[in-house]
């Protein structure tokens, strides 16, 4: 028969094991450093926790869209003569019912430290984290000519090779006429240049 101290010491082991277990289910899933990153961090802790981690990204964009597009909004953020106080309260009835209560604190807590005009990059981390969490890999296909649809296709397809497998592709094109011809591929943080106008510096390079 079991001691008392040894129940205790087994049903504390088992407290510990789940909650250990619960906090691994909710921890983001990359290592990514900076002040931006903490923020993010914690708070797709709290989101993942409040089962809103879709609904929270959707609102981070949604204002970091408003500061990019909104002159006024943006000059609000990045005031330094309206006090913190002032501020946080400013942005809690901006935001109080309109937003979960996740984006709602870190806003609030964002301007209670003065540092709302950071919410951009916060907002990148977090959609950073999100990606990872969807298993999303980014490919860009820049190019000095529009692609057709079968070109990007083509291009896609000798790119397969380069994707983990059951990764989820995001591929995006762009346009750039100085590369001159030719391709160049941004895979996560690979970048391929396959364009003319490296060709002509590396010749250049070659020649002096």
């Amino acid at each position: 028969m079991l001691s008392r101290a040894s129940l205790l010491r087994t049903a504390t082991s088992s407290v510990v094991r789940r909650a250990m277990a619960t906090e691994a289910a909710h921890r983001p899933p990359l290592d990514i450093y900076g002040l931006n990153a903490r923020y993010a961090n914690a708070t797709y802790v709290a989101a993942s926790k409040a089962g809103s981690l879709e609904k929270v990204e959707a609102e981070l964009l949604a204002i970091k869209k408003s500061a990019e597009t909104s002159a006024e909004f943006a000059s609000f953020l990045e005031n330094p003569l309206i006090g913190r106080d002032t501020k946080a309260k400013q942005v809690e009835e901006l935001l109080k019912g309109q937003t979960t209560t996740v984006t709602l604190n870190l806003m609030t807590v964002l301007a209670g430290n003065a540092r709302l005009s950071s919410i951009a990059g916060i907002a990148d981390s977090y959609v950073q984290q999100m990606k990872a969490k969807r298993g999303e890999v980014e490919a860009t296909i820049i190019s000095a000519d529009p692609l057709n649809k079968t070109q990007t296709a083509a291009v896609s397809e000798a790119m397969k090779g380069q994707f983990p497998a059951g990764a989820k592709v995001v591929l995006k094109t762009e346009v750039d006429p100085s590369i001159m011809g030719g391709l160049q591929i941004q895979i996560g943080d690979k970048f391929l240049d396959l364009s003319v106008g490296s060709r002509i510096e590396e010749v250049g390079r070659t020649v002096v």
